[in-house]
């Protein structure tokens, strides 16, 4: 007599749910893309809190930078340097605000790290 249960018996595991940004990467969701690499993407943001508000959202998924480890330390850093390219390129040499959410009371609404790059208007300090 046999333990092993037939695929049949088989508990099957449901895969975690994709979160929007990974549905958008893979053009199941509609957006306006303004950059995309190997590493990363940056769409505009559908809700704008300034006249230039622009995610970039790294393609591998890590949810939030108080997960991120040592060896996400080049993603992090590549996500930086291509909010400051996209910023020069939409013409914000007067200024812009980089924005990380990490959590629920800071805001986070998608458990997907990214990078909020706000301008085209003065910001006040501190933020609210």
């Amino acid at each position: 007599m046999s333990t092993v249960p037939s695929p049949a018996e088989t508990p099957q595991q449901t895969p975690p749910a994709r979160t929007i940004f990974q549905k958008i990467a893979a053009r199941e969701i509609p957006a306006q893309f303004v950059h995309e690499d190997g590493l990363c993407f940056a769409i505009r943001d559908i809700s704008p809190q300034a006249p230039v508000h622009i995610l970039v959202i790294p393609k591998q998924l890590v949810a939030r930078v108080e997960q991120a480890g040592a060896g996400d330390a080049p993603l992090l850093g590549h996500l930086l340097l291509t909010a400051g390219k996209i910023a020069r390129e939409q013409g914000l040499s007067d200024g812009f605000r980089l924005v990380v959410n990490n959590g629920r009371q800071a805001g986070e609404t998608v458990p997907h790290l990214h990078v909020h790059l706000l301008g085209g208007r003065d910001f006040a300090w501190p933020p609210g």
